[in-house]
């Protein structure tokens, strides 16, 4: 049987693996504490250790102290796989989103057309 993927976003790992694996950095973000504090003592395992394991982070072949393989670079969708929504309502939340958005630029350009004293005095007649 197959664990499901990681709650722990790939890109942050990837972002901790490369600017701070060779302090084990990567290792306590998923939960390694004992081969982080190891990784920190041998600086990196002298780079050797850094470079395999920004490889494996890389590659999507990491995984986390329960087994599970980073497989997201997203955090949110990490976090959201992790708890066990469903797709179908992730979409129809981005929908609601977008909804939204519109709406905000709707209302803020009707209250910029209401702030332009110009427009609201209508056109002048020359006499």
């Amino acid at each position: 049987m197959t664990n499901p993927p990681s709650d722990k976003s790939r890109g942050v790992a990837l972002a901790l693996a490369f600017f701070l694996g060779v302090f084990g950095a990567h290792r306590f973000y998923v939960g390694k504490v004992g081969t982080g504090l190891l990784q920190l003592c041998t600086i990196g395992g002298l780079g050797l250790w850094w470079l395999y394991d920004n490889i494996l982070v890389a590659s999507g072949e990491f995984r986390d102290s329960e087994g599970r393989r980073l497989t997201s670079w997203d955090p949110d969708e990490a976090r959201n796989r992790s708890l066990g929504v469903p797709q179908e309502l992730l979409e129809e939340i981005d929908s609601l989103r977008a909804e939204v958005n519109d709406l905000g630029e709707r209302l803020d350009f009707a209250e910029r057309l209401l702030a332009d004293p110009a427009r609201r005095a209508g056109p002048k007649e020359d006499q």
